[in-house]
């Protein structure tokens, strides 16, 4: 009897991993209508196919494994420039992303969404739309990382709250919370990120199948402040006084809203890890609408759990912040663990370099290489616009990031995110200088 079940389960394996090469042999990025099911419908029947997630982890091919089946057998990066930055390595170029990276100033993308018949938010529910709007800026530029292709609001949507994205009016969230006693009714004390945001899961897990580690996948969250401020106030254009509102007539629930979206963000980008993300990257992107003191009372002890929990539980995984409309606390974000601190459009760069270093000297920081934090930034938008910009406003501003904070330690990005308005062959011609001047300045001994 042993050995017949023994027998029965083999085969049982073996069957499964041939449903998994088979599906795997097949394009990952074909497409089909979308369902007239709702999103979280949609979003359960894409991720319920013969997936590898869906393998126990010894089955999985080491390259659909998550982060822990990786492990220890040798995977290695072809660019690892993003992530010796980040512990503090030298390397021979700068390295270079973009902020939404991916998306609508792609011609490509603009096709893909109009062959799809889907709008932003529907593409999200399924992994193979994720992981092709991933994969198209990479295979364009010549980019040293590529980031998730996805929303800050999809773990407000994992707690139950409406996301839209009405035309022309960007994201909005319908019914916001509208006092402490809503937040009681609708907001569940914790959920299982596996099993609510399994989809993004999933197409991280594919997304480092198609990239055949070619680069590192950046995963990301939005922070709890930025989640609370859309939870609360429903936009980013309308009501944008309402979350410092909350903050000052509803503290105690501010403070209870904001702990049960800590403890949400450090298990989702923890399962990112686990699914395969090389690196993490925190966006409070709505810095400018908190008070320097609310920051500090209600956002930054939020930042810093985050940065301490996933430090122990991924100790060798970098971790980038992003406080836009927030970067005095930089040096902060520093003390808390962050191995890469952004700059905004806003942002001293000089000033910046030079506080950062002194603090590490004298508080030496929790980061991966126990000294300053690297920086992030924060060229200029505008050099890219396709009306406004030039290749020759592109190498200028190129080099003036280098002229003021030198090649080293620095990840070269944007000070804010693509808008849509951008030229790919500025875009393309940014992401080339960027390369082009920082190896001829390392090779110079700069």
């Amino acid at each position: 009897r042993k050995r017949r079940m023994s027998s029965r389960s083999a085969s049982t394996a073996m069957l499964a991993l041939s449903a998994l090469l088979l599906a795997s042999s097949c394009s990952a990025f074909s497409i089909a209508p979308f369902s007239l099911l709702g999103r979280s419908a949609a979003a359960r029947m894409a991720t319920s196919s013969p997936f590898a997630s869906s393998l126990p982890l010894a089955a999985q091919p080491s390259g659909v494994r998550g982060r822990a089946g990786a492990l220890g057998v040798g995977m290695k990066l072809e660019n690892d420039l993003m992530v010796r930055v980040a512990r503090g390595e030298e390397v021979e170029r700068t390295p270079v992303w973009l902020f939404r990276q991916a998306g609508r100033h792609l011609p490509e993308y603009n096709e893909y969404k109009k062959t799809t018949g889907k709008n932003f938010l529907q593409l999200l529910d399924d992994p193979k739309d994720v992981a092709e709007c991933t994969m198209q800026p990479i295979r364009r530029y010549n980019l040293d990382a590529a980031i998730l292709f996805s929303d800050i609001l999809v773990i407000a949507e994992a707690l139950g709250i409406d996301v839209e994205m009405p035309g022309g009016k960007g994201i909005t969230v319908p019914r916001p919370l509208t006092g402490p006693e809503d937040f009681e009714e609708r907001i569940p004390r914790s959920i299982d990120v596996e099993v609510k945001l399994k989809h993004v899961i999933d197409a991280v897990k594919l997304i480092k199948v198609e990239l055949k580690d070619k680069v590192p996948l950046i995963g990301f969250s939005a922070a709890p402040w930025t989640l609370m401020y859309y939870m609360v106030g429903g936009s980013s254009k309308k009501n944008q006084e309402e979350g410092e509102r909350w903050l000052k007539e509803h503290p105690e629930a501010s403070e209870k809203l904001l702990n049960i979206l800590t403890e949400v963000v450090i298990d989702y980008m923890s399962a990112q890890v686990d699914a395969g993300a090389d690196m993490i990257q925190v966006f409070e992107a709505m810095g400018d609408f908190i008070t320097k003191d609310s920051f500090y009372k209600y956002a930054m002890p939020c930042m810093e759990k985050i940065a301490s929990e996933l430090r122990k539980r991924h100790p060798n995984t970098p971790l980038l912040v992003f406080p836009r409309g927030a970067t005095y606390s930089l040096v902060p974000l520093q003390r808390a663990g962050y191995d890469i601190v952004t700059m905004d459009l806003k942002t001293d760069r000089v000033a910046t370099r030079k506080a950062l270093g002194a603090d590490a000297i004298l508080t030496p920081p929790p980061t991966l290489s126990g000294k300053a934090s690297g920086v992030q930034g924060n060229l200029p938008i505008s050099v890219i616009n396709k009306d406004k910009g030039s290749v020759k406003d592109v190498e200028a501003a190129v080099a003036s990031l280098f002229e003021d904070i030198g090649t080293q330690g620095l990840i070269a990005n944007l000070g804010e995110g693509l808008s849509g308005q951008e030229s790919p062959e500025y875009v393309a011609a940014m992401v080339d200088a960027i390369h082009a001047q920082s190896e001829a300045l390392i090779k110079k001994g700069k």
